[in-house]
C-alpha cells in the first residue's frame, strides 16, 4: 500500500504518490481507459488525486470526476488549480483575478462532481494581478468551503513568501507549492524548498520521471518506441522533444539502468523513489495510459535509497542536471498571453 505524508505543516495527509490526469485524460486517453487508470490508484491505495481545469481544455476534471463517482468523498484528496486559459479563451477566462478564480473554482467543483476540493493552487503566478486581489479571492474560497487548502504551482521563493505573508495576515491554510522535480531538473532545491520549509510548506511534484525520460525506454540513436509519449502527436512529443534530441543525456540516463537493478527496482520506480528522498517532498505525481504503469508505479512508495547510492546517480548524471534556480521564474509568463 502507498505511504501518507502531511502536507506542510498542516493537518491534511496525502499519499505519497498522487495520480495526476495532466496529458492523458481527455485527449490521449480514451475515457474508459482513464477510468480503469484511477480505479488501478484506488486499488493499490492511492487516495490523492491532481488535476486543472486547463488540462483538455476542462475536460480531464470531468473525466476525473466520472471516474471517482461513488467514492466516499471523505476518504478522497481532490486537487485542482487555476491560471491557465480555459473555455473560449476570451480576456478574462485566464490569470489569478478575483472574477477569474471565483468563477474558475465553481466550474471545477462542478466537473468534478464534488461540493469542495482538498487543494486549490494557483497554476502559476500572475504578474498583471495584485497579490492582494489574488489571496483575499482565495480566502473567501476557503471561508465559502469550496476549499480546504490553498497552494501554488512554480511560484519563485520570493512570491512563495509573500503569498504566504498575506495568507497569514488573512488566516488562510497556504500549504503547498506544485514545481517539476526530478533527478534531471532539480532547480527547487537552492531557493525553494529552503524557503518552503522554513514557511511550512511542502512540495507535489511533477513530472518526477522526467516526461518519461528516466524510464530508460528511449534509448541514444535509436526511435522512441511506438505508442510511447515521444511519438505521440498530440502534445507528448513536443513535450520531451528537448531531451530525445540530446544524445549524451540518454546516454547517462541508461547508467542509471545498474543502480536500479542492485535496488530490485525499474528506472521509472527508481526515479519517483528518488523525489521522495527529499523531505521537503509530500507527493510526487505519477500519470498512466494504462492501469499496469500505475501498479508498477506504486512500488516506489516507501524506498530507501542509500546515501552511496544517490551519490552515483549524481555521478551518473553529471552536467546533464539542471539546477539553476531562475529557471523557476521562467515557468510564469510576463503576461497572460490573451
Amino acid at each position: 500500500m502507498i505511504n501518507y505524508r502531511f502536507l506542510g505543516k498542516s493537518g491534511l495527509k496525502i499519499t505519497e504518490l498522487t495520480y495526476g490526469n495532466w496529458l492523458t485524460h481527455g485527449s490521449q486517453v480514451e475515457n474508459e481507459q482513464a477510468a480503469a487508470c484511477v480505479r488501478a490508484a484506488l486499488d493499490v491505495g492511492i487516495t490523492s488525486f491532481d488535476t486543472a481545469d486547463v488540462y483538455a481544455n476542462t475536460a480531464a476534471e470531468t473525466v476525473l470526476g466520472e471516474a471517482l463517482k461513488g467514492e466516499r468523498r471523505e476518504s478522497l484528496e481532490i486537487f485542482t488549480k487555476v491560471y491557465w486559459p480555459t473555455g473560449p479563451k476570451g480576456p478574462n477566462d485566464t490569470g489569478l483575478s478575483r472574477k477569474h478564480i471565483m468563477e474558475s473554482i465553481d466550474g471545477s467543483l462542478t466537473r468534478l462532481q464534488t461540493d469542495y476540493v482538498d487543494l486549490y493552487q494557483a497554476h502559476r503566478f500572475d504578474y498583471e494581478t495584485p497579490l492582494e486581489e489574488t489571496m483575499v479571492a482565495f480566502a473567501d474560497i476557503v471561508r465559502q468551503g469550496k476549499a480546504h487548502y490553498i497552494g501554488v504551482s512554480e511560484w519563485t521563493a520570493d512570491q512563495i513568501r509573500a503569498g504566504a505573508e498575506l495568507a497569514k495576515e488573512l488566516r488562510i491554510p497556504f500549504v503547498s507549492n506544485q514545481p517539476q522535480y526530478s533527478m534531471l531538473w532539480r532547480v527547487i532545491e537552492d531557493q525553494v524548498v529552503p524557503t518552503s520549509e522554513e514557511l511550512g510548506m511542502s512540495q507535489i511534484v511533477w513530472s518526477p520521471v522526467a516526461q518519461g525520460i528516466l524510464t530508460g525506454k528511449y534509448l541514444p540513436g535509436q526511435p522512441a518506441p511506438e505508442g510511447s509519449r515521444g511519438t505521440d502527436e498530440k502534445g507528448g512529443k513536443s513535450m520531451i522533444g528537448r531531451f530525445l534530441d540530446n544524445q549524451e543525456l540518454l546516454e547517462r540516463v541508461q547508467a542509471l539502468r545498474p543502480i536500479a537493478e542492485e535496488l530490485d527496482l525499474t528506472m521509472a520506480q527508481l526515479a519517483i523513489a528518488w523525489v521522495l528522498q527529499n523531505k521537503n517532498v509530500s507527493a510526487a505525481i505519477i500519470g498512466a495510459s494504462r492501469p499496469e504503469q500505475v501498479v508498477d508505479n506504486a512500488k516506489a512508495s516507501g524506498v530507501e535509497i542509500p546515501a552511496e547510492l544517490m551519490a552515483r546517480i549524481d555521478a551518473a548524471l553529471g552536467d546533464a542536471i539542471e539546477s539553476d534556480p531562475a529557471k523557476t521564474a521562467e515557468s510564469s509568463p510576463a503576461s497572460r498571453l490573451i
